[in-house]
């Protein structure tokens, strides 16, 4: 599958999900169902993905995990806030460029209105 036809699959669950279940419930309960749901639609999901960094010519994974990383093309950084910072969007692009992925979803579950919680980031051409 293309990058988005990934994201168009993963934001009709992401809106399905915060219908069914609201806004404001811990990160990890929308990580759990969401994980679920886009197997369901047959997509590959890992979670809690290391993003290792190279420096001086040395690998290391401390710091940097994606919450998940869909069809191994799509990273989703999931967040349940009242708003979304600008530090959020800039930690997916991170990650983007980090994995030379070129597509990533900040997804907020605590927008009252799912589509105000969703923010496309494209690093590069998709």
């Amino acid at each position: 599958m293309h990058e988005n036809d990934i994201g168009s699959v993963i934001v009709d669950c992401a809106v399905e999900l915060h219908r069914d279940l609201g806004p404001g419930l811990l990160e990890s309960v929308y990580a759990a169902t969401l994980a679920r749901k886009l197997e369901r639609r047959g997509l590959e999901v890992h979670r809690e993905v290391v993003i290792p960094i190279e420096y001086e010519g040395e690998q290391f994974d401390e710091g940097f995990r994606a919450d998940m990383i869909v069809g191994a093309k799509v990273i989703l950084e999931l967040k349940s806030v009242d708003r979304v910072h600008p530090a959020h969007k800039k930690q997916l692009l991170t990650y983007l460029r980090l994995t030379g992925l070129r597509l990533g979803y900040l997804l907020n579950f605590g927008d009252e209105l799912m589509k105000h919680g969703i923010t496309r980031i494209v690093h590069g051409q998709i």
